[in-house]
């Protein structure tokens, strides 16, 4: 069993940056994937971006250039720096990891204001 806990979240203004925190109760070397999700009120979840045990990152097209997903192995944390922010990124932000089975955490509320 592998938990996930999200920090991060709040409300901030159009242009502004937030940085998401992912903290595993697990070494985030024994996870093959981990990744930032969004579900905004209505709408489907939907991929935001992934990181690999080896680094590699892949990012969804509309965040591409404004966030940035890193990982420390060392406190087993995955971040999302998110800039220049936009209200059509108001979600539910949640954490997930991947390592035989799928992890999700509860999610940590993001809302941008224009």
């Amino acid at each position: 069993q592998v938990q996930l806990v999200e920090s991060g979240g709040g409300l901030v203004q159009a242009g502004e940056s937030l940085r998401l925190s992912c903290v595993a109760s697990a070494s985030i070397l024994s996870l093959n994937v981990m990744g930032w999700y969004r579900q905004a009120p209505g709408q489907q979840r939907e991929l935001v971006a992934t990181i690999t045990n080896r680094g590699g990152t892949s990012y969804r097209d509309p965040v591409k250039g404004r966030f940035t997903i890193s990982r420390d192995n060392a406190k087993n944390t995955v971040y999302l720096q998110m800039t220049s922010l936009k209200p059509e990124d108001t979600a539910v932000y949640l954490c997930n990891a991947v390592r035989e089975k799928v992890y999700w955490g509860q999610g940590t509320q993001v809302t941008v204001s224009s």
